[in-house]
C-alpha cells in the first residue's frame, strides 16, 4: 500500500479536481472515506468547536490538535491534511509542528501567515505578519520536510483581507518558490480574483467553499475550470451535524423519538462492532 503522502502526491499530479469535505474527529473522517472521497482536511475551526465548543481564535493548542489528529489519521486510510495554524511560534516551533504532524500520520500540513493568535479566515479582525516572518515560517516547514518529515506543505495567506490581492499573490508566489507543495489564498472576494490566482502562479491550489463565507460558492466543475486542484468544504459536515442534533433535541423535548437518524445496526457497523466480534471469534477456545 502506498503511504498517505504518496497517495496525496498522486492526487495532486493526476488530472481533475478533488472535492474535500473537512473532518473534525475520527468518526467524521471515516464517514468521508466511506462516502468515496479521496482525501480530507482536519479543520481547526471544526476541531475547536467540536472538542472545546470554542471559536477558532487560537484558543486550541498544538497538543490538542495533534491528539485529535492522531485519532483521525488512525481511523482512515485516505490522506489527511492537518491545520497547523501559524506553526505555534517561531521557526523552531514551526519545524516541531511539522515533524509532529508527520509522526501523527498526516499527509499534509497547512501553515499560515496570520498574527498569533489567529482566527477563522472568514471572520473580521484578522492580521498578518510581515513578509519576512511569513516566509520564514514556510521555509522552516519546507526544511523540516526536506530533512525527513514525510509530509507535504500547504502555504496559506490571509493577506487578501488586510493588504489586498496583489500582496496575497506576491506571498503565494514567494511560498511556491521556497518549495510549498500546495498554495491556499484564503477568502478571495470575487470569481475574477480566483481566476487571477490560478493563472498567475503555478502549482496545485486549494480553495475554501464555506457556506455564507466571503468567497463565492462555485460548482466543482467551475472550480476545476478555473484551475483549482482541491475544493475544501470546511464546515459543511459540522454545520449539518449540529443542525441534525438540534432537530433531534427538539423532537425529544416534544416527547418524540427523532425519525431522521441512523439505525442502530448501521451505527454498530460504522464504529466496527462486526469486525470486533469477528476478531474475538478467532480466539474462541484458543486457550484449550
Amino acid at each position: 500500500m502506498p503511504s498517505a503522502v504518496a497517495t496525496l502526491r498522486a492526487c495532486l499530479a493526476s488530472p481533475g479536481m478533488r472535492v474535500m469535505p473537512c473532518c473534525f474527529d475520527a468518526l467524521s473522517a471515516r464517514l468521508i472515506e466511506q462516502g468515496g472521497f479521496p482525501l480530507t482536511f482536519m479543520s481547526g475551526f471544526a476541531v475547536a468547536a467540536a472538542r472545546l465548543a470554542l471559536p477558532d481564535t487560537g484558543l486550541i493548542s498544538y497538543a490538542e490538535m495533534l491528539d485529535q489528529g492522531r485519532s483521525i489519521c488512525s481511523a482512515v486510510s485516505i490522506p489527511v491534511i492537518g491545520d497547523g495554524d501559524t506553526g505555534y511560534g517561531n521557526p523552531a516551533n514551526v519545524r516541531r509542528t511539522v515533524q509532529g504532524y508527520a509522526a501523527a500520520g498526516f499527509a499534509g500540513i497547512m501553515i499560515e501567515d496570520q498574527v498569533a493568535p489567529k482566527r477563522c479566515g472568514h471572520t473580521r479582525g484578522k492580521e498578518v505578519v510581515d513578509r519576512d516572518e511569513a516566509l520564514r515560517r514556510i521555509r522552516a516547514a519546507v526544511d523540516a520536510r526536506e530533512e525527513g518529515a514525510d509530509i507535504l506543505i500547504m502555504a496559506r495567506t490571509d493577506a487578501r483581507a488586510t493588504h489586498g490581492l496583489e500582496e496575497a499573490l506576491w506571498r503565494m508566489a514567494a511560498c511556491a518558490e521556497i518549495g510549498a507543495d500546495i498554495l491556499f489564498l484564503e477568502a478571495p472576494l470575487r470569481e475574477e480574483e480566483m481566476i487571477r490566482f490560478c493563472e498567475a502562479i503555478p502549482g496545485p491550489k486549494m480553495v475554501n467553499m464555506l457556506e455564507e463565507g466571503r468567497t463565492p460558492i462555485l460548482s466543482p466543475a467551475r472550480l476545476e475550470a478555473i484551475g483549482y486542484k482541491i475544493a475544501a468544504y470546511p464546515l459543511t459536515l459540522l454545520s449539518s451535524a449540529v443542525f441534525a442534533m438540534q432537530e433531534a433535541l427538539v423532537a425529544l423535548r416534544a416527547g418524540r423519538t427523532p425519525e431522521r437518524r441512523l439505525d442502530f445496526a448501521s451505527l454498530r457497523g460504522l464504529v466496527g462492532f462486526p469486525a470486533y466480534d469477528d476478531l474475538l471469534d478467532r480466539y474462541a477456545g484458543a486457550g484449550r
